[in-house]
């Protein structure tokens, strides 16, 4: 009997300090959730240089969730190449939606997925005609430019290994240097795609017979933080039956896969 009581004095103590030890308390006891955010990303996570201030889909899903806390929200910015580092040294508590990778796993947390996404090809339009399909983008003249850090950077190399692989370091971005005629092509999400078709009337879409690595989305989190990702993933589930992330997507004018 006297070794039952241990177990369950143990069990108690134990939760008790994962507790103590959860990024979940301290957002409580501090009044502040913390979130990585590039601000880079059309329409999820858009930053107004001229003031500092951040809007899009994911800006307004953090803000919800900061508002059901009970807690005060501070954007952190960051960039791709290190949006996981933020999470393990402690610079927020979780990161707007990255991609989910494998390798980001093997360091990082993922909260469950509220949106899907897959990966298109842009190019200059008057360059239609040279560009149709995936493989014809896959050809050693070709540049094919990329922002370090991200998935698509890894992707390019995958998809494209006879193309040359040219990555920019952000703030500058990958399209850019296709407008700018240093680059012939660029990948992106389809989300952000259609984004920049509409905001640069000259580039386009190139008509790949189907998109390539539909990939859900999620946030970055403290692999090892059982109580805050339990947490986080029993929000996310509540607002899905609630039918939030429909109105936000709706807001936004966008289409999950």
């Amino acid at each position: 009997m006297f070794k039952k009581i241990l177990v369950v004095i143990g069990l108690l103590a134990f939760a008790g300090f994962a507790n103590a030890e959860s990024r979940l308390q301290k957002i409580q006891e501090t009044g502040k959730l913390r979130v990585g955010t590039t601000g880079d990303w059309n329409p999820m996570s858009m930053i107004d240089p001229t003031n500092n201030s951040y809007e899009g889909f994911d800006i307004d899903v953090v803000t919800q969730l900061a508002a059901d806390m009970g807690v005060e929200l501070e954007l952190v910015p960051t960039d791709w190449k290190s949006i996981v580092a933020g999470i393990t040294a402690d610079k927020y508590d979780i990161s707007t939606s990255a991609s989910l990778s494998p390798k980001r796993a093997l360091v990082s947390g993922y909260s469950n997925s509220y949106f899907k996404l897959a990966t298109v090809p842009l190019t200059l339009k008057k360059n239609l005609n040279k560009f149709q399909s995936w493989e014809d983008i896959n050809n050693s003249n070709v540049i094919v430019a990329v922002t370090l850090g991200t998935t698509q950077e890894m992707q390019a190399k995958s998809y494209f290994p006879d193309a040359q692989i040219k990555a920019i370091e952000s703030p500058a971005r990958d399209f850019q240097e296709v407008l700018a005629g240093r680059a012939d092509a660029h990948i992106t999400s389809n989300v952000e795609a259609a984004t920049l078709v509409e905001t640069y009337p000259e580039l386009a879409i190139v008509p790949v017979e189907e998109p390539k690595s539909p990939t859900p989305l999620a946030w970055l989190i403290d692999q090892d933080d059982q109580v805050w990702i339990n947490y986080i993933n029993h929000w996310i589930e509540l607002k899905k039956a609630q039918g939030f992330f429909d109105g936000l997507m709706n807001k936004w004018n966008l289409k999950s896969l």
